[in-house]
Formats: structure tokens, sequence, C-alpha cells
């Protein structure tokens, strides 16, 4: 399947057929968390989609070197910020040390990511950790004559870089519709252009988090972090760079600039980006009172939110949507989700206790053979068009009919070849699972408490006790589990 598998380049613009620098091995970099808050739900779903790509990479054969980044040296988002240091700023609201701040969030990121079940990278470095590195290629650029010294600030600068390559390569940006459209800010007199960017700036007296440098004591630029770990870990050329979208412009555009400076060479052969979150058709803000935090979401502790949801039903809800495309989050489709997660969660169940019994009848086995084939083929299609989750979440329903059909005796198991069904079940299992994620969500010990309560009911049902069963069926509905009289006993589903 490798060799079709298309991925929208946002370089290009298109879906380029998918070659690794170095095959079968991939390199995959992703802007990480900025540890000095929680991680929001937009956080989450850019995540998310990374984690996606690289299950499917995994999942067709390759060896993916996966690296996330922690940005925690201050996080200087634009140098109209005069340096400000939002660790250190976070650290006296919280009256801790900048570290225990670094060290709070980032265990707290983690914490979100376990919960929604993403793979851990291979590397996760941070940004405090590769100083020295990033000196390093600050010096490269200034040798290169791509950047500046003011005052103990290194700046990069942009117009002479465009005379030689292409700012806005990736976002499509004009340069000079971009000069036209800036305005004077506090701290850029010092920069020869607007649209210049640091790469090294000159700490303040009150900047607590600084390092020594041939310039100044100060610290990286923002943008400076990422093309530094991407190269360390993936080499000056590697596969796949992602990112949420609000990334794409100024920092990943930045980001090539600065290889390209610094190294000759474009740095990322596919840029990936995921789209926004909304909510009920709105941008996510605090000022208008939206903003969701995940653990909220699982709580469902908000005032937007009608009741609790769990951690499967919001990554089920969340791949229910090509990464590319923007998703909003209501109730209603958070309800709608969990009922669709449930019916997947029950799927996994019941395929997990078929066995094929070895023999076929010899009427119709072509029929059924083939439908399933293709089913199991349409899965792969989906995913390697550009990793679409949605449709193969589409393709997952439509192989679960035919599971369900198998359960309750429509579909005879031997209508089917044992090469068919082995390759239905190792299909669905490994596609919802290791591919998408999700996990049956269940009590410890749920099996035997439930083969008691059945017991009973069928005891209650056998004496004509028809008010102990309606209460055994009713306290069972209550705990989201509904009891099915089939025709070879009594069977327990989630409540859809």
């Amino acid at each position: 399947m490798k060799q079709y598998l298309k991925v929208y380049n946002s370089l290009s613009s298109t879906k380029e057929k998918f070659e690794p620098l170095n095959p079968p091995h991939v390199g995959m970099y992703v802007c990480g968390p900025t540890v000095y808050s929680d991680v929001h739900l937009g956080n989450l779903r850019s995540f998310l989609s990374f984690d996606i790509v690289f299950r499917y990479l995994l999942h067709l054969g390759y060896k993916v070197r996966y690296v996330r980044n922690i940005t925690d040296v201050g996080h200087l988002e634009n140098d109209a910020d005069e340096g400000e240091d939002k660790v250190a700023k976070k650290a006296k609201l919280e009256n801790l040390e900048p570290m225990e701040v670094v060290h709070k969030y980032t265990q707290g990121f983690h914490r979100v990511t376990d919960i929604f079940n993403l793979k851990p990278p291979s590397i996760e470095p941070s940004a405090s950790g590769h100083i020295i590195e990033q000196i390093e290629l600050t010096q490269k650029i200034l040798d290169a004559g791509f950047a500046y010294e003011t005052n103990g600030s290194v700046y990069f600068d942009v117009m002479k870089y465009h005379k030689k390559s292409h700012y806005g390569i990736l976002s499509g940006r004009v340069l000079e519709d971009l000069i036209a459209g800036t305005r004077e800010l506090d701290g850029q007199d010092e920069k020869r252009g607007p649209l210049d960017f640091a790469l090294w700036k000159k700490a303040a007296p009150s900047h607590i988090m600084r390092w020594p440098s041939p310039w100044s004591n100060g610290f990286p630029g923002w943008h400076l972090e990422c093309s530094t770990m991407s190269t360390k870990y993936l080499g000056k050329q590697f596969d796949i760079h992602g990112g949420g979208i609000d990334l794409k412009f100024p920092h990943h555009e930045c980001e090539i600039a600065q290889c390209v400076a610094g190294y000759d060479v474009p740095p990322v052969k596919y840029w990936m980006h995921a789209n926004m979150l909304t909510i009920n058709g709105q941008k996510m803000s605090k000022s208008l009172g939206n903003s969701i935090l995940p653990h909220q979401l699982i709580s469902g502790d908000h005032p937007l939110l009608e009741k609790a949801y769990s951690p499967m039903t919001i990554r089920f809800f969340m791949l229910q949507t090509h990464y590319r495309s923007t998703l909003d989050l209501s109730n209603q489709a958070l309800i709608a989700a969990s009922k669709g997660y449930k019916k997947i969660a029950n799927g996994i169940r019941v395929l997990k206790q078929l066995q094929h019994p070895g023999t076929t009848m010899d009427n119709e086995i072509g029929k059924a053979d083939q439908q399933l084939t293709q089913l199991c083929d349409n899965c792969y299609h989906a995913m390697n068009d550009d990793f679409n989750t949605a449709k193969t979440i589409a393709h997952l329903f439509n192989i679960l009919k035919k599971i369900n059909s198998i359960h309750n005796g429509q579909l005879k198991l031997t209508e089917l070849s044992e090469d068919t069904f082995n390759r239905v079940k190792s299909t669905f299992l490994h596609f919802v699972e290791d591919v998408l994620g999700l996990m049956e969500e269940r009590p410890d010990e749920l099996d035997l408490l439930l083969s008691i309560v059945m017991e009973t009911y069928q005891e209650a049902k056998i004496n004509k006790q028809y008010d102990k069963v309606d209460a055994i069926r009713k306290q069972l509905k209550d705990q989201g589990i509904i009891l099915k009289d089939m025709k070879t006993g009594v069977d327990w589903a989630y409540e859809e």
C-alpha cells in the first residue's frame, strides 16, 4: 500500500505521492506544546491528527522517528513582546519557580495525551536543552549574511533573504503586502525591517530564563528552536513537518527561511497542517466564554456542556472530520459521536468472540468473500488518501454491519472462507485499535459482574418473575448497558 499513499503538501497545495527520503524510514517533526498553560482542545486536535499519521505509517510497515518538542524557554511569540518571559510570568502568578511551571504543565500535557491514547513520540526534546545548538545555528545564519546583531540581539534579515530565496513560499504571503500591512510596534526600532524576526534576544533585567551567548545574556527566538531540534534529530532535510494551521505563518515560514539560510537546503519534503476547532460555529475564545479544556469535556463541568463525555467519545468525534477541515464542537455532535463510538465498541467486543469454524458452504461463498474483501480494501484506500479518517470510519461501519449480521445469524460464518473472515477481523481490529487508537472503555471485572447478573436475569425469566426482569434491565440501562435476548442466549451491549 505504501506506493499509493497520497499526502496533501501545504507547500504545493496539492496531494503528492508519499516518497520518504530514506525508505522505509520516515522522519516526522510536530510542533509540541508551550508549557506555561493547559493544553486546549485545538492543540489536542492537532496532536491527535499527527498521532494518526504516526500510527498509520507504523501500520504500513515504515520505521518512523517521530519528534515532538517541548517549548519551555518563555515563548517569545513576536518581537513586540519586548522579550516577555511567559514562563516567568506564570511562575509569579502561581508562586512557583520557572522550572516548576515547566514541569507542572509538561506533566499535565502528558496526562492529557495518555487519557486520549496518543502514542508517545520517539523523541521529545525541550528547547531549554538545546541552547548550544540554537546559538550555533544563529552563528551559521550570521556567517551566511542573512542576519545581523543589534544591541546584543540577533535578527533575521527577511528582505535580504527574499532576494535570494522566497519568503512566503509556504503560506503564499506576498512580501510587499506584508510590509504594507505592518505597523510600528514597541521594540522594533532596532530592527532593519518590520518583518525581521529575532534569532537571539538580549534579556531584560527582569527576564529570569537567560543563557550566555557571543552576543549577550539572553534567550533564543521561538522560530529558532524548532529548526534546531528538527534538524538535529532528523537531518537537514526530512519527510514530514506538522502542526496547527495557525503555525503556518509566521512560525513555519520562518523555519524554512532559517534552514535555507543556515543549511542551504529546504528542510521539509511534506508540510502538513491540522485545521482549527470551533464551538457552535464560533471560534473558541476566553473573551467569548466558550473556551473548553479537555478535562472539562470529560467532567462535563462547563456551562456550554449538557453532560460529560468519555475520552474515547471525544477522540472518535475528532476523527469523524478530516484533519484539514474545520471541526465544529457541539453537544449534538458529541452525543452523536458517543453513539457512534459505542457501536464501534460493541463491534470490537462481538468480533473478538467470533471464531471461524474452519468449514465453508459451497453456495454463495464467492459473493460474500468479494464484498468483505472490498470493504477491507476501502479502509486502506481512505487512509491512503491523505489520512482520511472520516471516510475510513464510514467504511468500518460498513464492515460492522456485516459483523452484526454474523452475530445475529443473518450471515453464517460458513458463507465466508476462513481467510476472508480472518482478514475482516484483522482489518477491523487493527484499524480501530492500532490506527484510529480507539479503545473499549469498560470498568474492571465488568465481564464477571455481567455474567452473574445475566444468570440472575435468565433465572427470573424462567421463573416468570417479570418485575425482577424489568428491574434488572432498568438498572443496567441506567449504567449504559442493555441486555439482548438472542437465539443463542442472553448477551449485552453498550447502549448507543
